[in-house]
């Protein structure tokens, strides 16, 4: 008899638990995911994204979206296996989607990329790299043979984390609202900031009200105005709001990025 009743209750719980995660990925939950792109959209606008020339070294990308809650919505990568790429780029990638997310508001965007000398020592966010730590329930539960698939176990969760270079854009709909990030990881941060801008153009979630940058058209674009400085590394940036170059070819792709709108 215990051994039915616990049978039953085990299978009613299981039934909540899909029945849970169907609602919130049909936008019908708390924290739901319904306004934001599904995990083969992401991979689609990842694939696309990677497959072009983007300034780094060609490699294969993991990419994860929030909600404005913080809550994973999607996982994704860009190539064949969850092999192909850097395995510690799947949580960097929702780390840079968090910090997106939680660091942009209605009328003003940061990227990931606009946070590096901010966070310097004597820089105006200092210290802000240390707060908000991932969860790494969230961040390492679960199957990895399910990573990147649209059942990946951060999938629901909220994973936290900051991360201050390149690969982290806000998402904001066609009304202008702030739906949550994305966030890429697996190349130079300077490639993963292209694509990951170049996989919001593909997802029409670039709506961008405003940023740092000094682009209008551009307004969360990375910014490249550090000036060496004898015994620092990387030296200082004239706005406050700068990221080192990695290469010339990135530095170029980034400013001929598509406008946002």
């Amino acid at each position: 008899m215990k051994t039915n009743v616990r049978l039953v209750t085990g299978l009613a719980l299981a039934g909540s638990v899909m029945l849970g995660s169907q609602a919130f990925a049909d936008g019908k939950g708390p924290g739901a995911c319904g306004n934001l792109p599904s995990h083969s959209e992401l991979r689609d606008a990842l694939a696309a994204a990677q497959g072009q020339a983007n300034g780094g070294f060609g490699l294969q990308m993991w990419a994860t979206v929030v909600n404005r809650d913080g809550i994973v919505c999607a996982v994704a990568f860009s190539g064949a296996g969850r092999g192909d790429q850097w395995p510690g780029s799947r949580v960097i990638s929702a780390q840079k989607a968090n910090t997106a997310n939680a660091f942009s508001l209605p009328g003003l965007a940061l990227s990931t990329a606009n946070l590096y000398s901010a966070v310097q020592p004597g820089g105006s966010l200092f210290g802000l790299q240390e707060s908000n730590p991932v969860s790494t329930d969230v961040a390492y539960g679960g199957n990895a043979s399910n990573f990147g698939r649209a059942n990946d176990p951060m999938v629901g969760g909220r994973i936290g984390g900051v991360n201050v270079f390149g690969g982290g854009l806000a998402l904001y709909n066609s009304e202008g609202r702030l739906v949550g990030a994305i966030g890429v990881s697996g190349d130079s941060s300077c490639a993963d900031h292209n694509i990951a801008w170049r996989a919001r153009t593909a997802l029409e979630l670039d709506y961008v009200p405003g940023g740092v940058s000094g682009d209008a058209a551009r307004p969360d674009n990375i910014v490249y105005d550090i000036t060496p400085q004898a015994g620092q590394m990387p030296g200082v940036s004239a706005g406050g709001w700068g990221h080192p170059a990695c290469s010339p070819a990135a530095t170029a792709i980034a400013a001929g990025l598509t406008p946002t709108k």
